[in-house]
């Protein structure tokens, strides 16, 4: 593909010299897409309950907008899903990505503008191509074709109003055509919704392609790696692909992951992490072997850090890109080209470097358990248990989860250390119930679940009376303000438990 790979460079080398111009101006380039988001959007509903004509400034700005969450802007979104226009944005708005839910929902519609579409999403896909390249200037990624492993979306009818999927499947149905003539499967199969004749498909389609990249959320990946090797009879993945160079990953913690990619996949292959979401594209790996990402400050989103201990502030006052500080921890607070405003996203990030600026995902606003993509958190745990204990007779007085990784075994799970006022009448039946309700309140992990594919069904252990006061006890976290922590995203309170204390039976 010799002139597709000459376009791509000439372009790269143009957007490597922009990246270089953020880099180096990196307030005035925030400030700069402030007011041209507020210029944007002063004629919206929004603009105008806010008077966006009258603001100049961003202390203005902050003083006037609330903080907001998914909930806060809700009912405006359901009102553009319904065909509203210029009600959060300028310009008509009919694709929305779905995501995790909150406390009220399963799922979240988040809206993807074209300014959106055009100036993040793709943005940041030809971005880290361009860094990729920048740092391999010897890449052979271009030799071969691209495998995406994304999501799906919705088939409505031609005169609906409006189209929902995962954002991976939005922007994979929006590309434009030469992108899909260095991509591999066909659309139609990459956009399948049945996830196990999708990935059988895949599997046997790329089985036979000269794949030299993939990009993909890790589970979902290793998972159809493992399917390749199977069908071809191959130990290792490059004897599949012998130009195979590189995974690009992103949505959950890489390191439980990479032991098992080591085991299939050539001990050269280079891994490049990104940070993108429903919300927005926020940053990429900019230097081999890092674990840090370059923030990309140029795609449309305005950014704004919360500290920490403002969260539950009545009036939590954010700082600007300027007077962040490395080490600290912040939440990421977003105002986007498609009419999010104000946004606090869920995530928290910390800063490794000022010069440029160069951030690490470093966890969540709530306790949540995301290693797999299933973004359970705290409010779906505790409605799962109030069922799974109403339907078997049981009352819960402790508990703690964590995730358990794969291994050759089998798949990954949920393993769940519970202390019990009254033991279920039949463990098993609680097990299967309070897997039901999970399933029916988190859509990711009912899509994780999914005929066991990622999920197997959640390990519970029984555990003794006064297991979770006697490992408070020994850390000297007795006490009012120290409370079992109920999810975690690694194993570390959930071994300690283990360790303390041995569970009397499991389930």
């Amino acid at each position: 593909m010799p002139l597709i790979s000459s376009v791509v460079s000439w372009l790269m080398k143009k957007r490597m010299h922009q990246i270089d111009l953020f880099i180096k101006y990196p307030h005035e380039v925030q400030s700069e897409l402030f007011r041209k988001l507020i210029t944007s959007a002063k004629n919206t509903e929004w603009g105008k309950k806010y008077d966006y004509h009258s603001i100049k400034s961003i202390d203005q700005y902050k003083a006037r907008v609330p903080i907001n969450e998914y909930e806060d802007l809700k009912p405006y979104i359901d009102r553009v899903r319904k065909g509203e226009q210029q009600i959060l944005w300028n310009s008509d708005i009919r694709w929305f990505a779905k995501s995790s839910g909150t406390t009220s929902d399963r799922s979240k519609f988040i809206p993807v503008s074209p300014e959106a579409l055009e100036e993040c999403h793709y943005k940041g896909g030809k971005d880290m191509l361009s860094l990729y390249c920048n740092n391999n200037p010897e890449t052979g990624i271009f030799d071969g074709k691209a495998l995406a492993l994304g999501g799906s979306h919705n088939y409505p009818s031609k005169d609906a109003i409006s189209y929902h999927g995962d954002v991976s499947a939005i922007l994979m149905e929006n590309l434009p055509f030469w992108v899909q003539l260095i991509r591999t499967p066909e659309r139609s199969v990459a956009l399948m919704n049945e996830w196990e004749s999708k990935i059988e498909r895949i599997a046997k389609i790329t089985s036979v392609e000269n794949v030299t990249n993939i990009s993909g959320v890790p589970s979902w990946s290793l998972l159809l790696l493992k399917r390749i090797l199977e069908i071809t009879g191959k130990e290792n993945i490059q004897e599949v692909w012998p130009k195979f160079e590189l995974f690009v990953h992103g949505g959950v913690n890489f390191a439980p992951y990479r032991n098992q990619f080591a085991k299939i996949a050539p001990p050269d292959i280079k891994y490049l992490q990104t940070y993108n979401a429903s919300e927005g594209f926020f940053g990429i790996q900019d230097r081999n072997d890092a674990d840090d990402m370059l923030l990309m400050l140029d795609y449309g989103i305005y950014y704004e850090f919360l500290p920490l201990d403002q969260l539950e502030e009545d009036q939590p006052q954010t700082l600007n890109l300027d007077q962040v500080e490395t080490g600290k921890n912040y939440a990421l607070v977003i105002s986007t080209n498609a009419g999010l405003w104000r946004y606090k996203i869920g995530d928290t990030i910390r800063f490794t470097s000022l010069n440029p600026y160069r951030i690490q995902v470093s966890g969540r606003t709530r306790h949540f358990i995301n290693a797999f993509g299933e973004e359970l958190i705290i409010d779906n745990a505790e409605r799962a248990i109030f069922i799974a204990s109403q339907k078997s007779g049981a009352v819960v007085n402790e508990y703690t989860a964590a995730p358990v990784y794969f291994d050759d075994e089998g798949n990954a799970s949920h393993e769940w250390l519970i202390e019990f006022e009254k033991k279920p009448e039949n463990g098993s039946y609680f097990v299967e119930v309070l897997d039901n309700a999970l399933k029916s309140i988190n859509s990711d992990y009912e899509a994780k679940r999914y005929r066991d594919m990622i999920l197997s069904k959640p390990i519970v252990r029984q555990m003794p009376g006064k297991t979770f006061y006697q490992w408070l006890k020994a850390k000297g976290k007795l006490g009012g303000q120290n409370k079992v922590p109920r999810l975690s995203n690694n194993r570390k309170y959930l071994e300690e438990i283990l360790e303390l204390t041995r569970p009397e039976v499991t389930y």
